[in-house]
């Protein structure tokens, strides 16, 4: 049983930074790739930003140049580093792991944790 727990979110400025933090409970972290997902009420879950066990990251094109994932093995954590927030960034972030990537395509794992709110005002 792979178990994530997201924190970090909360409510900031348009302009401001945040920093998503996503703990893994597994002794295979190492080898799943991990991503961050968000979901805006009414609309489908998307990717955000991916990381495989190699540390090749992709990203969506509306975070390209803002936003930066890594990854700590030892520690089991994928993070989540947010700048330039946008208002439309608004949403439920979501932790996954044990994805993969076809082509250029990074497909959602299994693993899913309970996500956690980011809001940006105006």
């Amino acid at each position: 049983q792979v178990q994530l727990v997201e924190s970090g979110g909360g409510l900031v400025q348009s302009g401001g930074s945040l920093r998503l933090s996503c703990a893994a409970s597994t002794t295979v972290f190492r080898v799943f790739a991990m991503a961050w997902y968000r979901q805006i009420p009414g609309k489908q879950r998307e990717l955000v930003a991916g990381i495989t066990a190699d540390s090749v990251t992709y990203y969506a094109d509306f975070v390209k140049g803002r936003f930066t994932i890594s990854r700590d093995n030892t520690e089991k954590m994928v993070y989540l580093q947010m700048n330039s927030l946008k208002p439309e960034d608004t949403a439920v972030y979501y932790c996954n792991a044990d994805g993969w990537v076809v082509g250029s395509i990074f497909r959602p794992g299994e693993h899913w944790g309970q996500g956690t709110q980011v809001a940006v005002s105006s």
